[in-house]
């Protein structure tokens, strides 16, 4: 083997792992959707979260899930399909913070 080779090699084992571990560390989006149901249940019972605010992060859950379900319906998840649902779950994250940290509590 040559000593390019070794390198290119070397370079190339190196970018899978670092992006394996990436992928890794990333939760999958079901984990991802519990973990903002569980925000969400946390601001309601915190008082950070108005029931009108409540009802629209619920709704934003409830169709994510339906997104997903239609994407995986067909038995193939694309990557173009995961990465649109991942989108909508950093919107929903944002919208989440947004919501409950924007001083209105619940009386």
């Amino acid at each position: 083997m040559t000593g390019q080779l070794k390198k290119t090699l070397a370079g190339s084992l190196s970018a899978v792992l670092v992006f394996g571990s990436v992928v890794l560390a990333q939760p999958n989006i079901n984990q991802r959707q519990k973990n903002q149901q569980q925000r969400i249940g946390k601001g309601v019972q915190s008082g950070q979260l108005t029931p009108p605010e409540t009802v629209r992060l619920e709704k934003e859950q409830q169709r994510i899930a339906r997104n997903e379900a239609a994407a995986k319906s067909d038995g193939n998840f694309t990557p173009q399909e995961r990465a649109k649902i991942q989108r909508e779950q950093n919107h929903a994250s944002h919208d989440i913070y947004r919501q409950k940290h924007d001083n209105q509590v619940q009386h």
